[in-house]
């Protein structure tokens, strides 16, 4: 049986594949806006939690992720 903290948040992000992490990561990432507009304290501190916890697993297992260069500062300073 799940404890409350599962219940509340969900697979731990460690024992969730790569292809559902990512899911997950791209729902709660489409549902921030409106969590952290229209969300109860409660909601939006369960929204937080969930969401670092998959962006540090995402992180773990994927530290050379793709990085766009025009995310970077250089890069930005180039669009001018």
């Amino acid at each position: 049986m799940p404890n409350t903290e599962e219940q509340e948040l969900g697979i731990p992000p460690g024992q969730l594949a790569d292809d559902e992490l990512r899911r997950e990561l791209e729902q709660v990432h489409r549902t921030r806006h409106d969590t952290f507009r229209h969300g109860s304290d409660s909601a939006l501190d369960t929204h937080n939690r969930r969401m670092t916890a998959l962006e540090a697993e995402y992180l773990r297992r994927f530290p050379e992720r793709e990085v766009d260069p025009q995310r970077l500062r250089e890069g930005a300073r180039e669009k001018r």
